[in-house]
């Protein structure tokens, strides 16, 4: 998508990544290029000069998505981000099997002139391995056995889950009081991640598909982070809101209702479930089947 914004226009990212702006000069939103005219005068003449574009990747990107804006900005063949990973030299966790998912850090990167896929990646991975692990993301961190890759994946499920940067540190609470308790994580975001969509509408079938990014039938983490999250859902990672939660469920926009109780919880879907089926939309499943969070993963 492309948009035109006036040379005063500032950048403006959702959580999600629908709206964004476009800052003077050139800039690329999900891969498209505006180029902003900037003149420059020579010999009483004014010549019209395009800044060089930029990339913009937000906050809970999938690594799939990254790697077409990356092709785009580019302007290289469909695929050829993704087919350019194993020879980028990314410096990931041992964790990562060469993976990235997790470690394509959502900012803003310039696309210099010479600029490859390879250099691009390196740049994202390279901003990750610093932001993470810098004081700001790390101060007052609750000591724990989880490292850093576990750390990231946790936090790519608050990034998914959490409708507001109010609610991630009490979501990221909730899935260390399910790990502790011994409880699946139950997370809509993880079978979204595992089937490649985007919905808040989980199905019991769904639930029941074979993937070890299925959290309703396997324990623990999913082996890898679901998206890439930025700085506040990792400093909700390292710092959970104190609470007992295990249950959340949005009903409507800005009533998230976190609970430690299964009956609440049940009362809690049943009318996020009545407000949908009076709108025409799908239920989600039933708390006696799936009692856990039933917040939209991503989009």
């Amino acid at each position: 998508m492309q948009m035109k914004t006036s040379p005063r226009s500032m950048i403006r990212l959702t959580r999600r990544g629908r709206l964004l702006l476009i800052v003077a000069g050139a800039a690329v939103v999900a891969g498209a290029a505006a180029a902003v005219p900037l003149l420059a005068s020579h010999g009483g003449h004014q010549e019209t000069k395009a800044a060089p574009p930029t990339l913009i990747i937000p906050e809970g990107w999938r690594a799939s998505q990254v790697y077409d804006a990356v092709d785009k900005v580019l302007k290289v063949p469909s695929g050829t981000t993704r087919k350019s990973i194993g020879r980028a030299g990314l410096k990931l966790p041992g964790e990562a099997e060469g993976n990235p998912e997790g470690y394509l850090f959502p900012a803003t990167y310039p696309v210099p002139k010479g600029s490859t896929p390879e250099s691009l990646l390196r740049s994202m991975v390279d901003t990750a391995g610093r932001r993470f692990t810098a004081a700001p993301t790390t101060a007052g961190a609750q000591r724990t056995t989880m490292n850093l890759y576990q750390a990231v994946t946790i936090a790519s499920i608050v990034q998914a889950e959490a409708a507001t940067k109010a609610d991630m540190g009490k979501v990221a609470r909730v899935i260390f009081n399910r790990l502790q308790s011994g409880m699946p994580l139950q997370m809509d975001s993880t079978i979204n991640y595992a089937m490649d969509r985007v919905t808040v509408h989980t199905s019991q079938d769904d639930t029941r598909i074979e993937s070890p990014y299925n959290s309703y039938q396997r324990m623990g983490l999913p082996p890898t982070p679901i998206d890439n999250p930025g700085e506040e859902a990792m400093r909700a990672a390292y710092n959970p809101t104190p609470g007992n939660w295990l249950y959340f469920v949005t009903v409507k926009p800005g009533d998230t209702r976190f609970t430690d109780d299964y009956a609440t919880h049940t009362r809690n879907v049943a009318e996020f479930n009545a407000l949908h089926q009076a709108a025409g939309q799908p239920q989600v499943p039933g708390p006696q089947h799936s009692p856990a969070p039933s917040q939209p993963a991503v989009g």
